[in-house]
């Protein structure tokens, strides 16, 4: 697919690129379907509504909107008819507080902030701040369409910023994988349309493509399956690894012939998994690496070569030190960056890699930061946790570090909380379990058996002390 030269008004991206790119397709021609369906048609006159109504709050040519939306068909209006006008849209997911959004609002300095009453967009004027903050930020001086807050699991949010040169770039790779979505098919998505994977993987290149997003109305088991068997289209579903472990664990699944395959990213995925979804579905379980930063980086959307993946197109990778770096020509994040995550053209992605030479494929070992030492002894707290993952009747795990000693939580297959008096039986087996695949340094000092596990709003697995010791208290 041949991406058109994106054409350049002022100092910001003109509204062709999403009039050319994300809207063009027949009127009456399916697009997206939140409950309901809505054609190109209907979207185009909803985008040119909500563009009149962001000039009139006072949204203007490199102007910033913060967006706090659930994901709907007005979400998707207001994000374009932002790009329309020359705008950067800042992305908070609906589910965070009041103060959470303030905090944002005034750190990014959004002249406007729309949120969802009562199923209709409400546009909120914010005051004018004059201060250093939004030099500071880049934001003053940046040609950035879009703003994002990383979903990290273990730290504060990093403040990113892409173009829309970045994205139609992205939106080139996804055409580039023959086992992605295509026009005529569908994508069932259940990630969050503020995160990259959703919002770029399946959002926009639904748009790009002509390919009928569907969101399902309920992200319950039922919910999801009824969502892909509403329609006969060859369909393909994006999630997170946690929506692929309900799915798989869904004990008499409905024939489903339109299925193609799942796509997962965000975490990595569970030993077994991708062979328990295979079963259940008879299709594959494709598997993605990307970041906030960047957007996609490689892919196995086949499932033949798991864990290992193929860089998509025109990602240069290296290792130094067993980390993987990304090459770009400049810093993706807003403000003072840390040259621990982007120096001299390179992005230090933190995760620990492997590449093979002679295939050019990736396999994310996980993040760097979880080796430790134990007296002296290196300890890899991705291995424990992949190992405790994939022992019979563990679904999820996560493993830290804290007070000097090795944590594991894990969450069992059928979902339940287990009685006391059988915890501490269920405990020691797999703790022997451990004890056949891992030297005796490397086992959890402590292992917690829950119901189920926190997670981050996209769905990734939380890794805060804190919070899993208090989840423990309270499955208690």
């Amino acid at each position: 697919m041949t991406l058109i030269p994106i054409p350049v008004r002022g100092r910001t991206v003109a509204a062709d690129w999403v009039d050319e790119q994300l809207l063009a397709g027949p009127d009456g021609e399916p697009c997206l379907r939140f409950g309901a369906p809505v054609s190109r048609g209907t979207l185009r006159a909803l985008v040119a509504e909500r563009q009149r109504q962001l000039a009139a709050a006072g949204l203007g040519e490199l102007g910033t909107v913060a967006l706090r939306m659930a994901p709907s068909a007005e979400f998707v209006a207001v994000l374009l008819a932002a790009w329309r006008a020359g705008a950067r849209a800042v992305l908070l997911d609906h589910r965070l507080t009041e103060v959470e959004v303030d905090r944002a609002v005034d750190r990014l300095h959004a002249r406007v902030l729309v949120e969802l009453v009562d199923g209709r967009p409400r546009f909120r004027q914010m005051p004018t701040v004059v201060s250093e903050g939004g030099e500071a930020m880049g934001l003053a001086a940046g040609d950035h369409a879009l703003v994002q807050l990383s979903s990290g699991s273990t730290g504060p949010s990093k403040v990113i910023g892409r173009t829309a040169g970045d994205l139609l770039r992205e939106l080139d790779c996804y055409a580039r994988l023959p086992e992605f979505p295509a026009r005529g098919e569908r994508t069932v998505l259940l990630s969050s349309t503020v995160h990259v994977l959703g919002l770029v993987g399946g959002l926009l290149h639904a748009l790009h493509a002509g390919v009928e997003l569907v969101v399902p109305q309920r992200m319950t088991p039922a919910g999801i399956l009824s969502a892909i068997a509403d329609g006969a289209a060859p369909t393909t579903v994006i999630g997170v690894p946690f929506h692929a472990e309900l799915l798989a664990a869904v004990a008499a699944p409905p024939v489903l012939p339109q299925l193609r395959r799942m796509v997962v990213a965000g975490e990595l995925v569970r030993p077994g998994l991708p062979d328990a979804f295979r079963e259940r579905y008879g299709v594959p379980l494709g598997t993605m690496y990307g970041m906030t930063e960047t957007g996609v980086i490689a892919t196995d959307l086949t499932g033949r070569h798991h864990p290992a993946l193929r860089p998509v197109h025109g990602m240069e990778l290296s290792l130094d030190e067993g980390e993987l770096h990304i090459a770009r020509t400049r810093s993706p994040y807003l403000g003072l960056t840390d040259p621990t995550r982007w120096s001299a053209g390179l992005l230090h992605t933190r995760d620990a890699a492997l590449l093979d030479p002679a295939t050019g494929r990736v396999t994310v070992l996980g993040r760097r930061d979880s080796q430790i030492s134990i007296g002296g002894l290196k300890v890899d707290l991705n291995e424990v946790e992949q190992t405790l993952t994939g022992l019979p009747g563990v679904v999820e795990a996560v493993v830290v570090f804290a007070d000097g000693a090795i944590e594991a939580y894990a969450a069992t297959a059928d979902g339940t909380a287990l009685p006391p008096s059988e915890q501490g039986g269920t405990a020691e087996r797999l703790r022997e379990l451990l004890g056949r695949e891992l030297a005796g340094y490397k086992l959890p000092r402590r292992l917690h058996l829950m119901p189920q596990l926190p997670r981050t709003a996209t769905g990734k697995l939380l890794r805060d002390v804190v919070a899993l010791r208090r989840q423990v208290d309270a499955a208690r």
